[in-house]
């Protein structure tokens, strides 16, 4: 009966803390955000084009550097077995 009581009261303890979280007020909503003008957003549009370029004109010249120190002369292909 002992067992039987501990374990009443630790299912009503369990309730009773699961009634606790769902009493508590919800949270506040948050602030709506400022309106951005659609003026803002132009130049920094053109500012990541830009940086863009810059970027992909870099590649280009890593690119073009590893194609002149590693060129290789074409080897003819192997003559096919008799």
């Amino acid at each position: 009966m002992k067992k039987l009581t501990t374990v009443f009261i630790a299912i009503l303890f369990a309730l009773s803390m699961t009634g606790l979280c769902f009493a508590q007020a919800p949270a506040p909503a948050p602030a709506p955000a400022p309106e951005k003008k659609m003026e803002e957003k132009k130049p920094a549009k053109e500012e990541k084009k830009k940086v863009k370029k810059a970027k992909k004109a870099k590649k280009a010249k890593k690119e073009e550097k590893k194609v002149e120190g590693n060129k290789m002369e074409a080897v003819p292909a192997p003559a096919p077995a008799k």
